[in-house]
């Protein structure tokens, strides 16, 4: 039985634990996948909980490393350029030279560049730390995913594997932004460098003892083409929406490496339709499960993560919280997430995947929808967690959905790249989301004080409610109905 009714023929599962020769044994967690879910979910949480463990903290470590105000972003976006420009590159290297290799390799270098940055003493420093650190991300996230999907055989094992792996990742960016002020606060900023070192070292350790590599029987040549002309040119849309947030969607810092980007990446399409070993095979991505889940995750991105944006300010600017009150409220929303990774495995199993993105997407556009009604004093703030519970919930549930969706109907040795695509479009999700919603909200305040603020911040919670809507109008029209699992 399949999530979405697209399973492949002729392709047998390969599990971490070796191969399943029996259904009955594929569907059962046994000890020792057991094991493998512990070690590659804590790897994906520590992922997530590094992309926003640095957020609270900027302004302290511009301030002790001379950083200006105008070069403080470049912390977070050297970062974030690495980690979602690489990505699709290390999903094919993953399946091209073993997941297992990329894996551990990706999180050696994860540890050795948070203990650098950890103990930087100047900007440069800081920022090499920051761009091996997103390196490393986009190696270790893809080959995490593929490993996973490889080890757990479409259906309910699956499912509840990205079901437990959507919750931790989206609990992990409510949790750094959490640690990092509780870590900055009591001790130093460096600890929020220094707390992935004993994770990464840990699951090095074990790692190697309960998961077993695979790799092609015969190693094709990579695409080099595809690979410099989609990395470029992802590169460029990302620096481009970077710049947006920070200088206007107007401003030519912001349209030039946009449309260099659009560019490169139609140079990338044209590629991939002539290499006789494309990098991401058309046929892929012409499936519509793996094209319309993509459309999907990216807008479920794209909207929770930005949504954090508006509400900060709405609590510290509006409300007058400290931040890290605020940040300790938006536990509320980590909470929500929890619950929908958890019971998404058994939604997705009652009503399939379709069903599941299109009512995940319904609960997350009204509750964000009613985010609306919030006013100036503090009574709203039920109001907001409420609505932040709920409309996480939703989130969560479209995740999920996207993540079994995106990765089902595919053979093994196509899992890397899928899982890369996927990864892609969470971290171009994540990275977009912000700027967008900074750009509308600062173009809708008129004047200044709370109620041209949170005038603003409404105009951008109500384009995140359609954007939301619009991503339940794809799911509805463009994909398959999925057979549930269970009755």
């Amino acid at each position: 039985m399949t999530v979405t009714g697209t399973e492949s023929p002729g392709t047998a599962p390969d599990t971490a634990a070796g191969p399943t020769a029996d259904p009955a044994a594929a569907a059962v967690l046994t000890p020792r996948l057991r094991l493998v879910l512990v070690l590659l979910l804590a790897t994906q949480f520590m992922l997530a909980v590094d992309f926003a463990v640095l957020n609270v903290a900027l302004p302290v470590i511009g301030e002790g490393l001379g950083f200006s105000l105008a070069n403080l972003p470049w912390i977070a976006t050297s970062f974030a350029l690495c980690a979602a420009g690489f990505t699709l590159l290390f999903g094919r290297v993953a399946d091209l030279f073993g997941r297992r290799r990329l894996f551990l390799g990706g999180l050696a270098v994860l540890g050795a560049a948070s203990l650098l940055g950890g103990l930087a003493q100047n900007q440069e420093t800081l920022i090499a730390a920051r761009v091996f650190q997103g390196l490393a991300t986009a190696a270790v996230t893809p080959a995490g995913l593929s490993l996973m999907t490889t080890s757990f055989p479409e259906g309910p094992l699956r499912a509840k594997a990205l079901g437990l792996n959507g919750a931790l990742m989206s609990t992990g960016f409510t949790t750094g932004a959490i640690l990092g002020g509780v870590l900055t606060d009591l001790l130093s900023w460096r600890w929020a460098f220094f707390i992935n070192v004993p994770v990464a070292l840990a699951v090095l350790v074990i790692a190697p003892r309960v998961i077993k590599d695979s790799r092609p029987d015969e190693r094709p040549r990579l695409d080099l083409p595809g690979a410099v002309s989609v990395t470029l040119g992802l590169l460029a849309v990302v620096f481009g929406l970077t710049r947006a947030g920070e200088r206007g969607w107007g401003s030519a810092d912001a349209l030039v490496p946009l449309a260099a980007g659009a560019v490169l990446l139609l140079v990338f399409y044209a590629v991939e339709r002539t290499v006789p070993a494309p990098l991401m095979p058309l046929g892929v991505l012409g499936k519509r499960s793996v094209a319309w889940g993509n459309v999907a995750g990216l807008v479920a991105f794209l909207t929770e993560t930005s949504l954090v944006f508006p509400l900060t300010l709405y609590l510290q600017d509006v409300l007058g919280f400290s931040p890290l009150a605020a940040g300790l409220s938006f536990g509320v929303l980590g909470t929500g997430t929890v619950l929908g990774g958890s019971t998404a495995p058994r939604v997705i199993g009652r009503i399939g995947s379709k069903r599941t993105l299109i009512v995940g997407g319904m609960l997350q556009a009204v509750f964000t929808a009613a985010l609306l009604g919030l006013g100036e004093d503090r009574s709203s703030m039920v109001l907001m967690l409420v609505a932040s519970f709920v409309g996480g919930v939703g989130n969560m549930l479209v995740i999920v959905g996207f993540m079994v969706t995106a990765t089902s109907g595919l053979a093994d040795h196509e899992q890397g790249l899928a899982t890369g695509l996927a990864t892609m479009t969470q971290q171009v999700g994540i990275t977009m989301g912000t700027p967008i919603m900074s750009a509308v909200a600062t173009a809708a305040m008129a004047g200044t004080g709370a109620s041209a603020v949170l005038g603003g911040l409404k105009v951008a919670i109500a384009v995140n409610a359609a954007l939301v809507l619009l991503g339940v109008l794809t799911s509805a029209l463009f994909l398959r109905g999925a057979r549930p699992t269970a009755r």
